[in-house]
């Protein structure tokens, strides 16, 4: 894997402030935008740089995770950060959908979702970027807790004669069926000081031996849920990744515990 140094990749020093960066990136996209270098496929390739490049720096989380390796391992900090990151992590949280989408409608390009599906091709359906609203840390928080999304049935047939129509259908014309995947529940397990500050979070998603950053709001309530988009099970015959909800449980003191159980014991 080549060498890469994201901040060399945007032309910025190290110490770099958000603002900077993203005027940095700003620069940068309209110039190797592939709109303005069509007779130039390089430009292309330099693009996809450029993005992830900002995608990581733009970040707190991932920025501080990539300063951590390029002390440790200095110019080999970019291969390192890459064994831990997937496109998807890199892109997750991002707000470059809306900087792509502000030049197209300043300059008439084409809209974003043409550019990264030409840039990303299928894998581009697995980016989760920020919403108005919904943005947490690099993955997306439900602020109406309880409302799970729904799947709508694709295949309205008994469970094993849809499994068996769509293996006919594979095996026999090559098709396969269109199918979310399934949403995946689990709890995330918050101090009274957590729940009450709010702010980043480590989890590890044992299912799927992944580590994820969730922003906690603050106040968050026992029992509440926080939905991480595209994090359940994967779709099948291109549809959609299912969701991740964890459900909030907040520890007890251990004096409070022993009181309880005295309570207990009591009654």
């Amino acid at each position: 894997m080549s060498q890469r140094d994201y901040y060399h990749i945007l032309g910025v020093d190290k110490n770099a402030s958000p603002k900077k960066i993203k005027a940095a990136y700003r620069e940068l996209a309209f110039q190797y935008h592939p709109d303005r270098n069509k007779e130039n496929p390089q430009a292309a390739e330099e693009m996809k740089h450029i993005n992830e490049a900002y995608a990581v720096l733009s970040d707190p989380t991932k920025r501080r995770d990539y300063d951590h390796l390029k002390q440790q391992y200095g110019s080999s900090a970019y291969s390192q950060f890459r064994n831990n990151y997937s496109n998807q992590d890199i892109f997750s949280g991002s707000d470059i959908n809306h900087i792509f989408e502000e030049m197209s409608k300043a300059f008439g390009f084409r809209n974003f979702d043409d550019i990264f599906k030409e840039f990303y091709g299928k894998e581009y359906r697995t980016f989760q970027f920020r919403r108005p609203g919904f943005f947490a840390g690099g993955f997306i928080f439900s602020g109406s807790f309880g409302k799970e999304r729904r799947q709508q049935p694709q295949f309205p047939l008994p469970n094993r004669l849809k499994k068996l129509s769509r293996l006919l259908l594979k095996t026999i014309g090559g098709v396969e069926l269109q199918e979310n995947g399934a949403n995946i529940k689990d709890v995330i397990h918050l101090t009274p000081e957590q729940a009450r500050q709010g702010g980043p979070f480590a989890y590890f998603f044992r299912k799927k031996s992944k580590k994820l950053v969730v922003k906690i709001p603050p106040g968050v309530r026992e029992g509440q849920r926080i939905r991480l988009a595209g994090m359940g099970e994967g779709g099948k015959g291109g549809g959609t990744s299912g969701d991740l909800y964890l459900e909030v449980k907040i520890k007890q003191p251990l004096l409070q515990k022993i009181k309880g159980m005295i309570t207990d014991l009591r009654k």
